[in-house]
């Protein structure tokens, strides 16, 4: 899992994103994302494809999403998946991301934010398309999510995020009651939660809750997790 800000890769704590700083890191120097995303894939690897998520804060904020740097790492691991939200408020927005990055595009997946997406119309219009990504953003217990996403579960897809925003770099631990909360609404979707994980053990227990996997950073770049 990265952030990008402005073409660089930042350490997220706790979703107040004026205070992202560069990320300084144990497992590697500086804060270029093609490095960092090497040496994140090079602990994570399981032997399948590659998955990376990366959240980009410039589109997120209004600004234009970073393709030149979307494109360098796909290009730099080409069986590479790469899980983006870039702010999408329906899927027309995907489509020009996908547009703009060119032949790669393929293994884009986008990644929909409820704290983004703009209608039900856009949230229903996901059943439409294959590799679409719901994440449910919350941040202090109060749902981000202006569409509605939490009451029509019918409508979501089968990929899942639990993103639990003041839990990202905040070595506080998983939300595994959030994720048990939405999972037992659509407990056949493929569940990801977000947030908090400190060690393995923390990895552990979200599995026995429920969770078919995690994104991690901080513990990557801290050394409390050391990856496989």
């Amino acid at each position: 899992m990265i952030d990008l800000w402005q073409g660089v890769v930042v350490r997220a704590v706790r979703g107040e994103r004026s205070g992202y700083r560069p990320v300084v890191s144990r497992i590697v120097a500086g804060s270029a994302p093609r490095e960092v995303a090497a040496a994140l894939l090079a602990r994570t690897a399981d032997g399948g494809a590659p998955v990376l998520y990366v959240a980009d804060l410039d589109a997120l904020q209004g600004g234009a999403p970073q393709v030149d740097v979307l494109r360098s790492l796909l290009e730099a691991h080409p069986r590479l998946e790469l899980w983006i939200d870039a702010g999408f408020a329906d899927g027309p927005a995907a489509d020009a991301l996908a547009d703009a990055v060119g032949a790669d595009a393929p293994r884009l997946r986008p990644v929909f934010g409820s704290e983004s997406l703009a209608s039900r119309t856009a949230l229903a219009g996901l059943a439409e398309r294959p590799g679409a990504i719901l994440s449910l953003d919350e941040r202090h217990g109060r749902a981000l999510d202006a569409a509605g996403c939490r009451t029509a579960p019918e409508l979501w897809p089968a990929t899942m995020i639990v993103m639990t925003l003041d839990r990202v770099g905040s070595g506080a631990g998983p939300d595994l009651a959030a994720l048990a909360r939405l999972r037992a609404l659509a407990p056949r979707r493929r569940w990801i939660g977000a947030g908090g994980v400190r060690d393995a053990a923390d990895l552990r227990a979200a599995a026995a809750a429920g969770a078919d996997g995690w994104l991690v950073a901080s513990a990557l770049h801290d050394g409390a997790l050391s990856g496989g």
